[in-house]
């Protein structure tokens, strides 16, 4: 079956898999807009941007069945994991303040997301989109604009990622890799469970927080880092030693 064009489509580079590394696929799902996606690989110190693109349907296409625009999400979610082996996907969850008709559109687009991930075994950790600001660019109000800036500044890119939805899906995966890293360090329990699986037979790094992340560990990150700190602050009422700062 033949894709839709691809916007602002980019592949930076298409390496193996490494085993000390882990891969992400993010996506950020649309009603009517372009569904972004992107995939980054981290290992532990070091992120780097290996493709990143965003699918418009053609309204001619989603004219042709209520099931047609899903069928060609679908298709290019599968070709992405075939293509790049991620090892989870992170998704942008559903904003609340939607009306109903948009919200049970983009449900639909979400729904197809889980599904070519469940059916090639991988792993979903989903974030609102306050969470993702507020790990990328330190605010979970920042507009469009801030995060394609953070997005740019935290993966090295030459140039600002366009479209918008692609550079969203991108900041989507660097919210995981940065929620990833703090389960890691503070033995935190995985909400969705896919902690386990993603380490499963595999080393996936756990060094360091990257110095890309520095400027979202300042307590407003997403909420396995709000947990950490929870954590840490019932550590230090029970071992006088353990000391915090706010």
């Amino acid at each position: 079956m033949n894709l839709p064009r691809m916007m602002a489509h980019q592949q930076i580079a298409r390496p193996a898999r490494g085993q000390d590394c882990l891969r992400v696929l993010g996506v950020d799902p649309a009603a009517a807009g372009p569904t972004g996606y992107g995939v980054i690989e981290s290992d532990g110190r070091n992120c780097r941007l290996l493709h990143y693109g965003a699918l418009r349907i053609a309204a001619q296409r989603r004219k042709e069945s209520l099931g047609a625009a899903l069928q060609d999400v679908h298709a290019l979610l599968c070709k992405l994991i075939a293509d790049f082996s991620p090892h989870v996907l992170a998704v942008e969850g559903i904003f609340s303040a939607l009306n109903v008709r948009t919200a049970l559109q983009l449900a639909e687009v979400r729904g197809v997301v889980l599904l070519a991930a469940a059916q090639n075994s991988l792993p979903v950790h989903s974030y609102s989109p306050r969470e993702v600001k507020a790990s990328v660019a330190g605010y979970g109000n920042a507009d469009k604009r801030q995060m394609q800036v953070m997005v740019r500044a935290l993966l090295h890119m030459e140039e600002i990622p366009e479209p918008a939805d692609a550079a969203d899906a991108l900041a989507v995966a660097l919210c995981h890799l940065q929620a990833h890293q703090t389960r890691l360090r503070f033995a935190l329990p995985d909400a969705n469970g896919g902690a386990k699986r993603e380490s499963s037979g595999r080393k996936i790094a756990s060094g360091g927080t990257s110095p890309d992340f520095a400027i979202a560990n300042d307590g407003t990150g997403a909420g396995a880092l709000q947990s950490a700190v929870r954590v840490v602050e019932r550590n230090a009422s029970a071992d006088p030693r353990i000391i915090t700062r706010r």
